[in-house]
């Protein structure tokens, strides 16, 4: 085992990674831009597999040599455009949006936690009363409505008071 290539192979290795790396970040930044601001919105369960994807396809496109960079934009694209065409149809097609998109989930109502909906969200009561505490309430006791939303964060409605 040379010990030496585990650290370093050459510099042609390094320049191509410098290289193909600021033109894959680049292209992906504009590809972004191109697709809107919804690509870059908080994220639901299929954003956020689009983003590790892409991801992944940039982390390829840098390491891999057998990779081109007309390859990796193209896949870049891909994605992108599979994630537009998605939130197009989720648009117009209320089935379809529910097909792809999980849907808001009642966590607790008038001051008392859902148990059965915070069980199957995997909410435990620390975490619900964290979302309680950022929302000016103190107890779940001042809450009329708590929300876990489809992108995962969870919104509380306090009561108000008489």
């Amino acid at each position: 085992m040379n010990w030496g290539e585990m650290f370093f192979h050459d510099w042609e290795g390094i320049l191509r990674t410098i290289i193909v790396g600021a033109l894959a970040y680049a292209t992906l930044v504009l590809f972004l831009r191109i697709s809107g601001k919804r690509t870059l919105a908080k994220l639901n369960a299929f954003d956020l597999v689009v983003t590790v994807a892409l991801g992944s396809t940039l982390s390829a496109l840098l390491l891999q040599k057998s990779v081109a960079l007309a390859e990796g934009a193209t896949a870049l694209a891909l994605l992108i455009f599979l994630q537009f065409l998605v939130t197009f149809i989720s648009v117009r097609s209320p089935g379809f949006a529910r097909l792809v998109r999980s849907e808001p989930t009642l966590l607790a109502r008038h001051g008392a936690f859902c148990e059965a909906a915070m069980r199957q969200s995997r909410i435990t009561e620390g975490e619900a009363l964290s979302a309680v505490r950022s929302s000016g309430g103190r107890h779940i006791s001042d809450v009329e409505t708590l929300i876990l939303e489809s992108d995962g964060t969870i919104s509380a409605s306090l009561r108000r008071s008489p």
